[in-house]
């Protein structure tokens, strides 16, 4: 069994749901305190969150990650355990696999290699592990940066372990992500008896336009790295659950998932013009889960174009699909942050799984670019 293997499983079997960390932070402080990292937790509510830095000096390179999964759904739909990590058929079955234990795991390994290959190598190296990835992320590395923000402890690369790849590992790195914003609309009618509509306002038949209305809107056309921006709707809610009773209320959750041709405030201003225009009895509440971000050609991009040309002889897609990750709470602060990591085929799904021949590859992939960042 590899090393990598052997800390991945350790991992898995750390029940880890949102937010809770299960004690896989403290898995990585046995192991990197050795090395010559500082220790430093800094949990916020229920949240769990380490900065493990090795160096005091520039450039500063974070390897960024989370200890929390998602929950497994029924275990009666796994063909093993989801929290006992299973081999079969050459691959790692269990929550966390590519979501993203298997990441951390590799860089662990990968930091340690490189430690040992280079015990006075250039600038640092860190560790940015939360537990609340998956959730609402609240208290979790947006926290941290603040943190670091008011100590002006500044990150140069960040290279977050989420599972990017498609078909096989390296083969696309995420440079960027689109914007999320959610909404909760509620519209308020009259409740009555649906033999006299005359005596009551009906919510649902009021929102039918709207509703055509943001649908059919054109935000805008994208640009060469952004698809255009997505309104969809995720939630309606009305009635008492009779059948002959006008609702008093319709409750509407939608998200947008927008480019850099657009900001927050400027698609909030135009759906409210839209929704204006239908005289509508409403309350909009808002949440911005991020901005959207991009990190442009730069050094490292280039080191891990590099590293993955020379660990699989593949060219790399640069790339901004997918949802948000943490990456969204780094780019504010100047840094050049990419996504790169497992096969994202399984990721929250039943039987979530990896090969297991990709756990070498991906750690090779990262030892190599430290060696392009820090060593010269």
């Amino acid at each position: 069994m590899s090393e990598t293997l052997a800390l991945l499983k350790d991992l898995i079997r750390r029940k880890s749901v949102t937010p809770v960390d299960a004690g896989c932070q403290d898995v990585l402080v046995q192991r990197l305190c050795k090395l010559g990292f500082k220790e430093e937790r800094l949990n916020f509510a229920d949240t769990q969150n380490i900065w493990l830095r090795r160096g005091e000096i520039k450039p500063l390179l974070v390897f960024l990650g989370h200890t929390d999964v998602v929950p497994t759904g029924n275990q009666e739909d796994w063909d093993s355990p989801p929290f006992e990590p299973t081999l079969r058929n050459g691959h790692l079955y269990g929550r966390g696999t590519a979501d993203m234990k298997g990441g951390i795991a590799c860089f662990v390994i990968a930091i340690e290699r490189f430690i040992a290959k280079y015990p006075n190598h250039q600038g640092s190296i860190a560790l940015m592990i939360t537990s609340d990835e998956e959730g609402c992320a609240a208290n979790g590395v947006v926290k941290v940066i603040e943190v670091l923000e008011q100590r002006h402890e500044k990150i140069d690369w960040c290279l977050v372990g989420e599972p990017s790849s498609e078909k096989q590992v390296g083969d696309v790195i995420k440079v960027g992500r689109r914007g999320s914003l959610c909404a909760t609309l509620k519209i308020q009618g009259i409740q009555g008896h649906v033999a006299y509509p005359h005596k009551a306002d009906n919510p649902i038949h009021n929102f039918a336009p709207v509703l055509n209305a943001l649908i059919a809107e054109v935000w805008d056309q994208g640009n060469q790295f952004f698809p255009p921006t997505s309104l969809q709707i995720s939630n309606i809610n009305s009635g008492t659950g009779a059948e002959n009773i006008i609702p008093a209320e319709v409750e509407v959750m939608f998200n947008l998932r927008f480019s850099t041709e657009l900001n927050a405030n400027l698609i909030k201003q135009r759906v409210h013009e839209i929704l204006d225009n239908y005289n509508l009895n409403y309350v909009l509440n808002w949440r911005l889960s991020g901005e959207p971000f991009l990190t442009p050609k730069g050094v490292l991009i280039d080191a891990a174009h590099q590293a993955i040309k020379t660990v699989t002889g593949i060219e790399t897609l640069d790339d901004t699909s997918g949802g948000t990750s943490d990456g969204r709470f780094i780019t504010p602060t100047g840094a050049q942050v990419i996504e790169l990591g497992h096969l994202n085929r399984t990721i929250h799904k039943v039987n979530e799984n990896i090969p297991v021949r990709d756990l070498e590859i991906l750690s090779e992939i990262y030892l190599k670019i430290v060696e392009n960042l820090l060593v010269k």
